[in-house]
């Protein structure tokens, strides 16, 4: 961390605190108010209205603090999506206001905010006033009166009562109260913000939580859907009807070998020639299947294997001590390549690609680049489609650029 950015820090996380008193003040005195005549105007049956009306300012309140959190906790600004009625009425819409949770827990961080905010307030100011005054004593401590009879705490210590005693101790709490300053700013900061957090986005954020993983668990059923019913169609289409053809020679071989034999041989040739072609259907639709050496040796290792068998040159940069990640991310990884390469051999008219894989804050990135026509896009049908679902699968993102007669660009960023 620079110097710069430290100071910034530290502004930034004082500025949080020390303004965050006149809000959690006027907060206060907005709803306390409120909330009270909304109890008392119940009977009257205007108290769903005022409490409604409460419960909309605690709203502001906790969207004013939404804003400030995010430059605090370093995480992205999550607003929470409030019920709304379909019904035009006014009763039906106060009703629905109030059968909101999520305005409840911001009426209730707004009452009880100012607690947190008075302790955290407090504990700034004096630590500042602590660092500022200590440090800065010796410019005025000539000014201040000083007694024949003060006591000061360099007294206290057994220290004589002289100028320079009473700078240096007042100094050294001030040189420790620097020292520490940053530990007790960042910790208040911290502590309001995660309270507010606690209350104004955790619900939010669980629900966000549960649409991502239901997103992930539909595009991996789509990835694996997909998958299936390729490899149920390139094996119908291509090795099923090799076999097939394979079985007729054979039989056919069989019933030539009395009558004449030449005959038969070169009817076994065809049939040799046609199992070599199936079984090189076969390899070619094993590449659809996570290897064996990929579950027993690693990623780099088929990786590497891949790139040796594709039909274009590629240049693999990996680094052979990537550690073993899950399963699912690797396995993710691996087809990302391994469909990236089958696209540039049949579609790219590509003389060479690269491929390179690097493991960064916990982020795996996958980079498949090649110098071909380019043109390559994700829609329904196309392998790209599979590998977008893979991607989403394990939460990652994938972007592809893929300009005419620019050649291709593939990337995949999978957190691990």
């Amino acid at each position: 961390m620079t110097k710069r950015s430290f100071l910034r820090g530290l502004g930034r996380d004082s500025a949080y605190v020390l303004t965050g008193l006149p809000l959690a003040i006027a907060s206060f005195a907005v709803l306390v108010p409120g909330l009270a005549l909304a109890v008392g105007t119940a009977v009257a049956g205007i108290g769903v209205w005022v409490g409604a009306g409460a419960l909309l300012a605690a709203r502001v309140f906790a969207d004013l603090e939404r804003i400030r959190l995010p430059h605090v906790l370093d995480r992205p600004l999550v607003r929470p999506v409030y019920r709304r009625s379909e019904h035009q009425g006014k009763w039906r819409r106060a009703l629905t206001v109030l059968g909101d949770l999520q305005s409840w827990l911001d009426l209730v961080h707004g009452l009880l905010t100012l607690i947190v905010s008075g302790i955290t307030f407090a504990l700034v100011l004096v630590w500042w006033a602590m660092t500022l005054g200590g440090l800065l004593n010796f410019a005025y401590d000539w000014a201040l009166p000083h007694g024949a009879k003060d006591g000061g705490l360099h007294v206290l210590m057994g220290m004589a009562d002289t100028r320079s005693n009473r700078v240096l101790v007042i100094t050294g709490i001030g040189v420790i109260a620097a020292l520490t300053l940053p530990l007790i700013v960042r910790g208040c900061a911290l502590l309001r913000a995660s309270f507010a957090r606690s209350l104004l986005t955790g619900v939010a954020e669980v629900r966000n939580r549960i649409d991502t993983l239901k997103v992930q668990k539909a595009a991996a059923v789509s990835a694996e859907a997909t998958a299936l019913r390729r490899l149920e169609r390139d094996i119908h289409d291509g090795p099923q009807q090799r076999l097939v053809r394979l079985a007729m020679d054979i039989s056919r071989a069989k019933q030539q070998v009395s009558r004449d034999p030449q005959l038969a041989v070169s009817t076994l040739d065809e049939a040799l020639t046609q199992t070599r072609e199936t079984l090189d259907e076969l390899r070619s639709l094993s590449r659809g299947i996570a290897p064996p050496v990929l579950a027993d040796r690693g990623l780099p290792s088929a990786l590497a294997a891949l790139a040796g068998r594709s039909t274009v040159p590629v240049d693999l940069a990996i680094e052979e001590t990537l550690p073993r990640l899950d399963p699912a991310v690797e396995n993710a990884a691996y087809f990302i390549v391994a469909e990236a390469l089958a696209n540039v051999a049949k579609h790219s008219r590509a003389t060479v690609a690269e491929v390179t894989v690097v493991r960064a804050a916990g982020v795996l990135g996958v980079l498949i680049r090649d110098d071909g026509v380019g043109g390559a896009h994700v829609s329904k049908g196309h392998g790209l489609a599979g590998l977008a679902d893979r991607v989403r699968a394990t939460g990652g993102d994938l972007t592809i650029n893929s300009p005419d007669g620019g050649g291709t660009e593939i990337r995949a960023e999978l957190p691990t």
